[in-house]
């Protein structure tokens, strides 16, 4: 990210700031950031630390002298005059168990919520990227890895979005692409739409999150904290609700399943959700286990009963049924309600769920 890429950046996110954070007086500006840095005050820095900055950081503050907001725990970042080694900064810091990141690392953040920000100058990629890092003690941790100082930039801009959700063109060109995402994962396309999704959850988009718990359920991804994915847009909290149809028939039976299996001394997402959930979602948690369980659209639904789960040609029969299968909702991208049945679940193993995932699955509604 050079100086140029750095201003159109930086201003948007000044101003997205300003819609959701306004100033007392709507005439002052909405920049968040300081006067550039002078090429004499970068270079006299330089000289100071004795290393060349990375570029990413070098670039930054030749547009901003530092940072006025980086997230809702990080509420300043250094200047050119205040960047120095952790080490000297905050000598408390340094650990003393033989592993020397924070000894070696350089201080970014000025003020924060018992938490810092850094970057690792021995840790350097081919474009003279240092790590960042930021760790905060309450969070139990430790450091977290960003590839750049842009890229922790970058990450404090998606967290704004995930808290403020300010309501501007950068939040509607998320839902465009989480749009473009769907309609790619019916076609077939599962790698690229995911990590669109991923990225657009990041954001704050909870439709991202209800389509890439479909994704995970299918493929087995239970280490990735799925339940905590589906609880977000499920919650009372959340900004966005999701079709009661696609909830009592698919989405729901699944959790109320995984329910099941959970030991009684672990808090399911179910469990979780009768408490925060939004008022519909409540609703809906008291109805399941009432009606009995059903796979999507009739056509589907019925030519799965037609299977022989406990014959050798069960999984050929499912892949022949997927020709039936269409999505209930704009939000349904894959039969999640096959995992409800204990029949069905074991045949479902990580591959097959990718095989399912990447046949053309019909089209949104």
């Amino acid at each position: 990210m050079d100086r140029h890429g750095w201003k159109p950046f930086l201003q948007r996110w000044s101003d997205e700031w300003r819609i959701t954070n306004p100033p007392d007086d709507p005439a002052a500006p909405s920049w968040l950031g300081f006067d550039p840095a002078s090429e004499a005050q970068v270079a006299a820095l330089e000289a100071r630390l004795g290393r060349v900055l990375p570029p990413s950081l070098r670039e930054f503050l030749l547009v901003s002298n530092g940072w006025t907001y980086a997230g809702p725990f990080v509420w300043r970042l250094r200047d050119t005059e205040e960047l120095g080694w952790l080490r000297d900064l905050e000598p408390h810091a340094t650990d003393d168990d033989g592993d020397d990141l924070l000894a070696r690392s350089l201080l970014v953040s000025l003020e924060a919520d018992a938490g810092m920000v850094f970057l690792d100058p021995d840790d350097v990629d081919e474009h003279g990227e240092w790590a960042a890092y930021d760790e905060f003690s309450w969070t139990a941790m430790g450091p977290v890895r960003h590839a750049s100082f842009y890229a922790k930039m970058y990450d404090f801009y998606a967290g704004f979005h995930s808290l403020d959700r300010p309501d501007c063109e950068t939040r509607r060109e998320w839902d465009a692409r989480i749009e473009q995402a769907r309609l790619a994962i019916l076609a077939g396309e599962l790698d690229g739409p995911r990590a669109v999704l991923e990225e657009a959850a990041h954001f704050g988009r909870d439709r991202a999150d209800l389509l890439l718990y479909q994704l995970r359920t299918m493929l087995g991804d239970h280490h990735d904290d799925t339940g905590h994915h589906v609880e977000r847009p499920l919650s009372g909290s959340a900004a966005w609700e999701p079709d009661p149809v696609l909830l009592s028939g698919e989405i729901l039976p699944v959790l109320l399943a995984e329910h099941e299996r959970t030991p009684r001394w672990r808090v399911s997402t179910l469990d979780g959700l009768r408490q925060r959930g939004a008022d519909l979602v409540r609703e809906l948690i008291g109805q399941a286990g009432r009606a009995p369980l059903r796979y999507g659209v009739p056509e589907f639904d019925a030519a799965v009963r037609a299977v022989d789960w406990s014959a050798a040609s069960a999984w050929p029969r499912l892949k022949e049924a997927l020709a039936l299968w269409r999505p209930l909702t704009n939000d349904h991208v894959a039969p999640v309600s096959l995992l409800a049945d204990p029949r069905i679940a074991p045949l479902i193993t990580p591959e097959r769920g990718r095989e399912i995932l990447t046949s053309c699955r019909g089209t949104g509604r």
